[in-house]
């Protein structure tokens, strides 16, 4: 039979466990209650802390990382009057360049596409651009090319030589 003496330390010790894990769980589960929940647009109730929950505030960590925006930017006021300048010349718009999206502006892109044989959608993309003239010269016309002179990290790779005599095939 086994002693008390060693049975008290080993359900002690399960007892710690068990409470470690659900603390463990409840941090988790009130971590993620407070990303879904949406911030109270109004200041706080009587009795209530104004603590913030969350992994950066416990952490005492700070990072400054910025997030990359994804997708198209929106044109600037120059960049719009540029592309209106361009569509007057055509003939598609009409009246002057005044670097605002409108809708004269959508409806002379679809004028312009229509014009061209592109599907009229009035949005920017970059066919219409190049049709305008204002597109890049070398989109879609070959395979990105290197610059004279680079050199490629994967070409000069020891793991790629065919020298036995480098230090990875001896």
């Amino acid at each position: 039979m086994i002693s008390r003496k060693a049975v008290r330390p080993v359900l002690l010790l399960f007892l710690v466990a068990g409470l470690g894990v659900l603390a463990e769980r409840s941090n988790a589960q009130s971590s993620t209650a407070a990303k879904k929940k949406p911030a109270p647009t109004g200041g706080t109730r009587a009795g209530s802390s104004s603590k913030t929950s969350g992994s950066k505030a416990r952490s005492g960590k700070k990072t400054s990382r910025k997030s990359r925006q994804r997708g198209q930017t929106t044109p600037t006021t120059d960049r719009i009057s540029e592309i209106q300048a361009a569509l007057a010349k055509d003939g598609s718009f009409k009246g002057t360049p005044n670097g605002k999206w409108d809708e004269s502006t959508v409806e002379a892109v679809r004028k312009f596409q229509t014009a061209h044989g592109m599907n009229p959608t009035g949005r920017l993309d970059a066919p219409t651009l190049q049709k305008l003239g204002l597109g890049s010269s070398t989109t879609g016309v070959a395979p990105p090319q290197t610059p004279p002179g680079a050199v490629s990290k994967l070409s000069t790779s020891k793991f790629n030589s065919a020298d036995p005599s480098s230090d990875n095939q001896r």
